[in-house]
């Protein structure tokens, strides 16, 4: 079993909830596995104690901008129909 460094952890932990990346891409770019990177995000929200609001809040930016990008690409293909499915009728 390979052992990382508690800097590692903090940081893998701290893209996955700050970053742009969901935690998949980071766990994967990382080359660790999605469940070592959960676990990793589970301690150090427990850990953290005061910090989790803080942790929270950043998860909640990452979930907005997330939302928009999926918004913004059902929207395009919405589009996309209303101008193909013109030229069938």
């Amino acid at each position: 079993m390979k052992k990382y460094s508690e800097e590692f952890k903090r940081e893998a932990v701290r893209m996955a909830l700050e970053g742009e990346m969901s935690q998949t891409r980071v766990a994967r770019d990382l080359g660790i596995n999605i469940n070592t990177l959960a676990n990793w995000i589970k301690a150090a929200k427990v850990n953290r104690g005061g910090e989790v609001r803080e942790t929270l809040e950043a998860e909640n930016r990452r979930l907005r901008r997330e939302l928009a990008i999926v918004t913004e690409e059902r929207d395009i293909v919405k589009k996309a129909i209303g101008i193909f499915s013109k030229g069938l009728r």
